[in-house]
């Protein structure tokens, strides 16, 4: 019961950001076409929108398309995205101090240094753990992966193949990884690998 109310309460957010993205879009594309109309109030100063209100809007702009893609592909560099340009922004558009410029400038440098050395190139959206003797012919079908294989190949067969390659040893925590799926040994059974983890990326 609790797992069919998760997966009823996963499918109703993946709706609701649907929504909330395509409303975000048609806001975005509604104001695109206001400032396009309204482009040759900008020598004036006093109406809208003159330069600054130009260069606010266009941030705000690009800052929503980021979380419009943020909402979708739900990774790490999306979200290092919309916070570049929410800083950057903050940086060119605020002209009140050379300090606070100075703690956006540092801003941006730490988000990049975070980006270098913290982000895996790997990040885990779903793991699920299977008997190592499962074909992956079923697996890619069941999770629409793609684990390389060769006819009736099991998931113990390509991870220990693969593991062979990289001259690592099959134990606990041992990971291989593909262009969208990862293999790690789960459980090991008289030396033998008996549990196998799949984990899906979210690139």
């Amino acid at each position: 019961m609790q797992q069919i109310i998760a997966k009823i309460l996963k499918k109703i957010t993946e709706i609701l950001e649907v929504v909330i993205s395509i409303m975000l879009a048609v806001g975005i594309i509604l104001i695109c076409f206001r400032m396009a109309g309204a482009l040759y109030n900008i020598p004036n100063l006093e109406i809208w929108p003159n330069y600054d209100d130009l260069l606010t809007t266009c941030f705000n702009l690009i800052i929503g398309v980021e979380l419009i893609r943020m909402m979708y592909y739900h990774t790490p560099n999306t979200v290092f995205e919309v916070l570049l340009f929410a800083i950057a922004r903050q940086i060119i558009t605020d002209h009140s101090s050379i300090w606070s410029s100075l703690v956006g400038v540092s801003a941006i440098a730490l988000l990049f240094a975070t980006r270098k050395f913290l982000f895996c190139e790997f990040d885990v959206a779903e793991a699920i753990i299977f008997r190592a003797s499962a074909k992956v012919r079923s697996i890619n079908r069941l999770l629409g992966i793609h684990i390389p294989y060769e006819d009736d190949e099991t998931l113990m067969d390509v991870l220990n193949q693969k593991l062979a390659e990289m001259e690592k040893e099959p134990r606990i925590g041992a990971c291989a990884y593909f262009s969208d799926v990862g293999l790690r040994v789960a459980k090991l059974s008289k030396d033998k690998i008996s549990r196998i983890e799949v984990i899906r990326s979210i690139h």
